[in-house]
């Protein structure tokens, strides 16, 4: 099962390092990581998603938590949560298909960045899910290039 972690750490050099090297060690695999500073400029947010048994996600947090640069551990999928990716495709744009990029990209609220005479580079934002359907539809238009962020994840507000 898919697990979004977010880490409060310090910003240091080398603490990213000792993260990803606590992964690497033990053989976890890191399927998505972000990393930006927060609103304090000594403090990072670090979200990573990673697979794996409830057991192991234990360990993973309890590792982490044991890192001297880290000062907070939270496995997200223990609470209600909004997590979001982006992805910037550029995507063949010939006169008989522009018309249908722009209807699908317009169908899941994404934008059109940038126009060449051939191509138009598409932003659009979401959950993974989300991505990999606006993948698959424009695929046999044909997908040049894609690059995608890493995942983010905040938690929801108290309702009450």
């Amino acid at each position: 099962m898919k697990h979004t972690i977010s880490v409060l750490l310090q910003n240091k050099p080398g603490v990213l390092s000792r993260v990803t090297g606590l992964f690497s060690g033990r053989g976890f695999n890191i399927e998505s990581l972000s990393v930006a500073q927060t609103l304090e400029q000594d403090v990072s947010c670090l979200t990573l998603v990673t697979s794996g048994e409830d057991t192991i996600i234990e360990q993973i947090t309890k590792q982490l938590h044991k890192l001297i640069d880290v000062i907070k551990v939270t496995d997200m999928c223990e609470h209600d949560n909004v997590e979001r990716e982006m992805a910037l495709i550029r995507v063949k744009a010939e006169a008989h298909t522009r018309a249908e990029v722009l209807r699908i990209i317009d169908i899941f609220r994404g934008k059109v960045i940038d126009v060449g005479p051939k191509s138009y580079v598409l932003e659009i934002t979401g959950k993974a899910s989300k991505l990999q359907a606006v993948i698959d539809i424009l695929r046999p238009i044909g997908i040049q290039e894609i690059v995608r962020s890493g995942t983010i994840a905040m938690t929801r507000a108290q309702k009450s």
